[in-house]
């Protein structure tokens, strides 16, 4: 019996597993980096132990400290979460020899499939379709475009995609190094990469008694930097392909279509693939093929690269929980965690797993900027509040919202660690209702801090094309970055945005003001010019409000018409004219120091108060490379006074796990470097000057 478990993970992931084991009696134990030290995962858990340092080499990969904490605490199991630790066969098979129960797969498992190179040879022999393995020492013109995967990793960390085989050595070495450093193995290797396909993976449940259950598939084909971003169960791809076959002459049944039950087998042994099957049997035949192979044990995932055709090539097996893993218990009822601790514990699957329901859509909630190359930021978090939110870390039973998040209101993001911020899962009886309740809670939330990825997680969720199921791995190419990345609000709502930002800090003022706080701000007996308030947008520039106060009521410059209905320094009322008249607008308004957050039903829209007087020591030299997140200095491709070319890289930042590449703005000569390898640095931080009028003066 498992009575305390430690979670050798951080975030989003221990927060999950701690719900469980909360709703089933279990004790808990939190490990936690220097920079996690006030982080929500520690103060839920019933003890924690630090780990000293910040990076994942010092910390969360240092598995010998993780088993001394669960040594010391009392702990009698380990649940190692994703990624880190968890798919490290040493790191298991240290946790058993120390006494403890190992909550994942059997050790054997995990270094059969650890190495996706070998686990593609055994996958090939036991009879599932694969993509063949390339030697990137073998790589010729005639192979590309390829793929380079890191062979212990996953989350898009250590994968390039090589179209000029003059690029192949310069990737493979970027490649092995953030492998290196997200997993601690550089190994890496290189496939054939297919421009647009569907990514099908099958969630399977094992037992030690031999029953293996395919709970289902899951697409998570919308991806940025081969990383996941829109996960769903089940597939599009698989409900139209198995509805095309079941409609047809051929029918055999067990396609389905969405809204109605889903064929769900146990299988316990291998199994051959018949001619005439569904796409999602041939699926669920694979998978159990895949874990039946390696006699696996516990929960994992087995994943696909699959065309509009329906056939599919196995890419690699997950021995551990998947990131996606709440889709498939919204589709099922079943809590994913909880089955992996009862059979940890010895307990016996059902003969079969329960039937499919509805559908379940999940996104990621990132720190980051996609319009300006995905790039991660870092900083506080100070409000995360999403409307229609029904449970948190646990199964929805009912359409409704779920939240599975790392952070908290206050909480800090920081550079070591992946920029994810939260997993939002809604849940429906057909997947346009699962979408459009998962935009909508999505616009509406309340997200005040850090720039993420929500107005593109909310025009994806509405674009025809993914409510149409046509979700390849090339929708980001296909539909363009630009106009999926704009702002939700228009230009116009956005003004009218800052319009009441102006207003409710003109109350906030006159709230404060020691004398008169009764009277509007800027109030004159005969009329007198505007009061002005100065905002900047990151996508619109600069907002110039004038406004004035008069017995009649407030005049705003450019919004003739307008009429204040209500002013308070956190909510604003205005009545807005239109073509049949005037339509009442509510705005809600936060402010953190000179930040400015306004939420309304027209979208969010997030500004900075603009000082009256600037400082001149705030003004940087033209052609200056300014860092766009922190992170540390990692390589240097460029001496001072050396003549730069217009895109050439000067140097490489890694942040958040991830390499970014700092290029010359323009042509030009390398004036000043301001940092060294190793050295950390702030955002904002002036890296290097690039003067273009020295190679000028020099021609």
């Amino acid at each position: 019996m498992v009575t305390n478990v430690l979670v050798a993970n951080r975030g989003e992931i221990a927060r999950r597993v701690f719900a469980t084991c909360r709703r089933m009696g279990i004790g808990t134990v939190a490990v936690y980096s220097d920079a996690d030290a006030a982080a929500p995962h520690v103060a839920e858990a019933d003890a924690a132990v630090r780990l000293p340092g910040n990076a994942p080499a010092e910390t969360y990969l240092r598995g010998e400290l993780i088993i001394e904490a669960a040594l010391a605490t009392g702990a009698d199991a380990i649940h190692p979460g994703y990624g880190f630790l968890s798919e490290n066969a040493e790191f298991a098979r240290l946790v058993q020899a120390a006494g403890l129960v190992w909550i994942g797969p059997p050790v054997e498992a995990i270094e059969q499939m650890g190495s996706k190179v070998a686990s593609k040879k055994m996958m090939d022999a036991a009879g599932v379709p694969v993509l063949a393995e390339l030697d990137p020492a073998e790589v010729t013109a005639a192979h590309l475009p390829v793929l380079i995967k890191a062979s212990a990793g996953g989350g898009g960390r250590g994968m390039r995609v090589v179209r000029d085989l003059a690029d192949l050595e310069p990737q493979i070495a970027a490649a092995r190094r953030e492998a290196e450093s997200a997993f601690g193995d550089p190994t890496v290797f290189c496939e054939r990469y297919l421009e647009t396909g569907r990514h099908i993976e099958v969630q399977v449940m094992a037992d030690t008694y031999g029953t293996i259950w395919a709970v289902g598939e899951r697409e998570c084909s919308i991806q940025r930097r081969h990383q996941k971003v829109f996960e769903e169960a089940p597939s599009p791809l698989v409900e139209r392909i198995d509805a095309m076959r079941a409609s047809g002459p051929e029918a055999h049944g067990g396609g389905s279509q969405s809204g109605t039950p889903q064929g769900v087998r146990a299988h316990a042994g291998p199994a051959r693939m018949a001619a005439g099957q569904s796409m999602r049997e041939r699926l669920f035949e694979a998978a159990e093929l895949a874990a039946g192979a390696i006699g696996y044990t516990g929960a994992g995932t087995v994943e696909f690269l699959a065309d509009e055709a329906g056939e599919f090539f196995f890419l690699e097996m997950n021995t551990r929980l998947q990131v996606e893993h709440p889709v498939t218990e919204c589709t099922t009822g079943l809590d994913l965690v909880r089955s992996q601790l009862e059979v940890a514990a010895g307990g016996a699957l059902a003969a079969a797993p329960p039937p499919l329901r509805g559908h379940s859509i999940e996104v990621r909630l990132y720190a980051e900027d996609p319009a300006h190359e995905w790039q991660p930021q870092s900083g506080t978090v100070h409000r995360l509040e999403i409307p229609s939110v029904l449970t948190e870390f646990d199964v929805l039973d009912r359409p409704g919202v779920r939240l599975d998040t790392g952070v908290v209101d206050g909480s800090v993001v920081g550079v070591h660690y992946d920029p994810m911020l939260a997993k939002v899962i809604s849940y429906a009886e057909t997947r346009a209702e699962a979408a459009r309740l998962l935009a909508t809670a999505l616009q509406r939330a309340k997200i005040h801090g850090l720039v993420t990825n929500r107005d593109l997680l909310v025009r994806v969720l509405r674009h025809p094309a993914f409510l149409a199921g046509d979700t390849d791995t090339a929708f980001f190419d296909t539909h363009g970055l630009d106009a999926l990345s704009a702002p939700l609000v228009s230009e116009a709502d956005e003004s009218l945005s800052i319009v009441a930002a102006a207003l409710a800090d003109a109350a906030a003022n006159r709230k404060a003001a020691r004398v008169g706080a009764g009277l509007p701000a800027g109030w004159r007996n005969l009329p007198s010019q505007s009061l002005r308030k100065s905002y900047e947008s990151r996508t619109s520039g600069t907002h110039d409000i004038g406004y004035r106060f008069a017995r009649t009521g407030v005049t705003v410059d450019g919004h003739d018409g307008l009429e204040l209905v209500e002013a308070g320094p956190d909510r604003v009322v205005l009545a807005v004219p239109g073509e049949r008249g005037l339509v009442r607008r509510q705005f809600d308004i936060a402010r953190y120091g000179d930040l400015v957050c306004v939420d309304s039903p027209l979208g969010p829209v997030s500004v900075r108060r603009l000082p009256r007087f600037s400082d001149p020591a705030d003004q940087v030299a033209h052609g200056s490379l300014l860092a766009p997140m922190p992170g540390s200095v990692i390589r240097i491709g460029a001496e001072v006074g050396s003549a730069v070319e217009q895109g050439q890289p000067i140097l490489w930042l890694e942040a958040m796990k991830m390499e970014h590449t700092i290029s010359a703005p323009a042509a030009g000569v390398l004036s000043a470097l301001n940092v060294t390898v190793g050295q950390q640095v702030d955002v904002g931080a002036v890296l290097a000057v690039v003067d273009p009028t020295e190679i000028q003066e020099n021609q």
